[in-house]
């Protein structure tokens, strides 16, 4: 690519355009307010990109990049860093790590353009007409949204990911430019401020370091996670840094016997391999000295060592002559070549017990896997098999970028779908199989009823319990590496808000949300309705709103209708006591003031509690921790995307909770037309007598109470015997009489109602 300096150095005499440009550029957002002095950006960086590029482009396509340079340059023609470099030194290198991943010119292009419609408001349609649609949709997808208006920063930075993720999903381009620039932001990152340092590389760690890590980027990962470490917690950072420089030194001599000793076995043994040492990144060392609480000293595996060999077969071949050199230390040997890890990653791990009594650890792989190890998904993206179809490691990258798409569909915010997205960044991974022995891939922690919803969603929503290696299991049942996993069904079967507290994967979460706000909606209206008219009145209030208060509230709310904004409040999603703030703070011009009651009769803080009947569905549930009867003194908690939780007064869970949120708390009392019966949890203690458990029982059903739940714990010296009942009773009345019933049997020495 000839990119000269006349390409680079503007003439003495600008065109009319360019002189326009420069202009307009002194009003853009710059990271510098300084004069701009003539774009003059190192020759050399700009040579470095083109010997890149001509290393795998054609001299057409190189010609449109060039052009693509020439467009962003003037466009830029102005602009400054906040380091003091003319803003287009940027574009060129982020450029330039693309090239080092191949991409393809397209991605070169965008990479050059990808801040001119977010800086130099250059339309999308320009870009189209002058470097046809892919490009302008990668630059589009990379852009941020800063002309919308939303409620908070945090919304703003939701939707803006949320963009990104989706825009990716159709084209992982997308990713891998963002990933380029915001490596080289990170490199640059010391000229701002300490706050701006600190929240970018917070960003960057919890955000983009999990994707490349997701995409296999393991360069790239590893140099953002120390590059945001180091902004994250710079006096820990340097403390490290310079301690591991001095144990350089103290174990060059261990490293250096270690190498030798391995090329002289593997040699000998005729296996042709490259062998080097590699340093632990300062955020591994200091992730290990925090999760298992290790001095620096107490590190010993700092230093580890990589074989690449030239064969799939010489891995284990060279496996088995280090477990013969060093004796290996017990369950510290991984295989990811036989199952790879999600991003596609391939080694063999092993732990030996080196000289001198110190940990080393060996990794083990083939050129091809030390390939797709450091460059991931960037390495093989645009590359298929010969055969057309997609690679192993491109059907995973697939399949998970698919399912932001299914996310998508079921997530009502960016803020919600961001959260999804998040859970399933996780790096470490657990692999299971389906009957038919296909391995699934799972976050660590995934549960049986995260693997239902990986399958496909129907399957999650009829889930009734799991097979685990053939047993049967709980759905909340914990999965490990190796277990066969088959799901019940039931056509019956719905999902409910307690799976919310302990699935792990983002597409369970987001699907069973979704669920849960669409099945039972009129019931999250109703109960929206009466507690935001619960809170008007608490503010003197009129509870009933009208059309010109309703526009406007919707148009500030973002909600679409009064009906999402009665089935956000409840559920949960938002706080009815806000809303009614924000409707105060609006009736309180001169237009909408009527709305204030005048008449005296209200008081505020006094409102009529929320009435429940025991049948509203999902929208309102009776806490399973203390069970609440018809009869009890209750109070509710209102839970994010849960709905309304009811538990007794004297809740102990509830009274924690209450401390900790008590502006999610309302008042709530039974109705009086109640026509159905609740389940109770009662404890029997009796003698340990032959047929104790039938009279007991009996006696249960003579009081007219269903049993839906046994069970029997033995003391000891199998004197006395618990038995714990879950029962349906219509009412306390009910539980009473029922209870007095029991204590009557010679064999039953104690009864009581079992709370959480």
């Amino acid at each position: 690519m000839d990119l000269t300096p006349t390409d680079l150095t503007l003439s003495a005499a600008p065109s009319k355009k360019r002189a326009a440009s420069e202009r307009s550029a002194s009003k853009k957002k710059s990271n510098s307010t300084a004069p701009a002095p003539p774009n003059t950006v190192g020759v050399a960086s700009v040579t470095l990109l083109s010997e890149k590029l001509a290393e795998y482009l054609t001299p057409s396509e190189l010609k449109k990049v060039k052009e693509a340079y020439r467009f962003s340059d003037e466009k830029h023609l102005g602009q400054m860093r906040k380091s003091g470099e003319p803003y287009i030194s940027h574009p060129i290198a982020v450029a330039e790590i693309c090239a080092d991943w191949k991409l393809d010119a397209q991605a070169i292009m965008a990479a050059l353009l990808h801040d001119l419609m977010e800086d130099q408001d250059v339309e999308k349609d320009e870009l189209i007409e002058r470097f046809g649609a892919p490009v302008a949709t990668l630059v589009d997808g990379l852009s941020k949204l800063d002309k919308l208006e939303f409620q908070s920063q945090v919304e703003v930075q939701a939707e803006n990911f949320r963009k990104m993720l989706l825009a990716m999903a159709r084209d992982v381009r997308v990713i891998l430019i963002k990933l380029a620039d915001r490596l080289h932001n990170m490199r640059t990152l010391g000229v701002m401020d300490a706050s701006k340092q600190h929240r970018i590389a917070r960003e960057t760690m919890e955000v983009y370091v999990p994707i490349a890590h997701r995409l296999g980027l393991n360069n790239t990962y590893r140099e953002l996670q120390d590059l945001a470490f180091s902004h994250i917690y710079p006096l820990r950072y340097r403390t490290l840094a310079k301690a591991v420089k001095a144990a350089r030194g103290n174990r060059r001599e261990v490293v250096s016997k270690i190498l030798d000793a391995v090329k002289s076995t593997l040699a000998g043994n005729g296996i042709q391999a490259q062998v080097y040492g590699r340093e632990k990144t300062l955020f591994g060392i200091y992730r290990k000295m925090r999760n298992k609480q290790l001095s620096f000293s107490q590190v010993l595996d700092v230093y580890g060592f990589r074989i690449v060999v030239d064969s799939f077969a010489s891995c284990y071949v060279a496996l088995g002559t280090l477990h013969a050199l060093y004796k290996p230390m017990p369950g510290k040997f991984k295989d990811y070549i036989a199952i790879p890890k999600l991003n596609g990653y391939q080694s063999l791990h092993t732990t030996l017990i080196g000289p001198y009594g110190t940990p080393v650890e060996f990794q083990i792989r083939t050129e091809q896997m030390h390939h797709v190890a450091e460059s991931g998904v960037a390495a093989h993206w645009l590359y298929k098999e010969k055969d057309g179809t997609l690679t192993d490691l491109q059907q995973r990258t697939h399949t998970w970028l698919q399912s932001l798409l299914d996310i998508q569909k079921q997530t009502g915010d960016s803020a919600e779908f961001l959260e999804h997205v998040k859970i399933d960044l996780f790096p470490d991974s657990v692999y299971v199989f389906t009957p038919k022995s296909t391995i699934i891939a799972l976050p660590r922690g995934a549960t049986a009823l995260d693997f239902a919803y990986t399958i496909h969603t129907d399957i999650g929503d009829q889930a009734i319990a799991a097979k685990i290696n053939h047993e049967h299991v709980p759905l909340r049942a914990e999965l490990r590496n190796g277990d066969i996993v088959e799901i019940v069904t039931s056509t019956t079967s719905r999902p409910s808000p307690t799976w919310l507290t302990f699935v792990r994967t983002g597409k369970a979460r987001s699907a069973i949300r979704h669920y849960l706000r669409t099945i039972n909606l009129h019931e999250s209206i109703e109960l929206g309705q009466h507690l935001l008219a619960q809170a008007l009145i608490a503010l003197n209030i009129s509870p009933t709103i009208p059309a010109p208060l309703a526009d406007r509230l919707l148009n500030e709310s973002s909600a679409k209708s009064l009906d999402e904004l009665y089935a956000d409040i409840g559920i949960g999603k938002r706080m009815a006591a806000l809303v009614a703030r924000h409707i105060f703070g609006l009736v309180e011009n001169d237009i909408l003031a009527p709305l204030i009651h005048h008449d005296g009769e209200s008081t505020p803080g006094k409102a009529d509690p929320v009435t429940i009947h025991g049948n509203e569905g999902v929208a309102v549930q009776l806490a399973p921790c203390c069970l609440p009867l018809p009869g009890d003194s209750m109070i509710g908690h209102l839970r994010r995307d849960q709905g309304l939780i009811v538990h007794a007064a004297d809740c102990d869970n509830a009274k924690r909770q209450r401390s900790k949120e008590p502006e999610r708390w309302i008042e709530v009392m039974w109705g009086t037309d109640l026509n159905r019966r609740f389940d109770c949890r009662i404890k029997v203690l009796v003698h340990n007598e032959k047929g104790v458990l039938a009279r007991v029982a009996a006696e249960i059903g003579e009081s007219d109470a269903n049993i839906t739940y046994v069970g029997m714990d033995d003391d000891k010296d199998h004197l006395m015997t618990q038995l714990r009942f879950t029962i349906q009773v219509e009412d306390r009345i009910h539980l009473a009489r029922l209870m007095r019933n029991v204590r009557q049997i010679p064999s039953v020495a104690r009864i009581l109602r079992e709370r959480s």
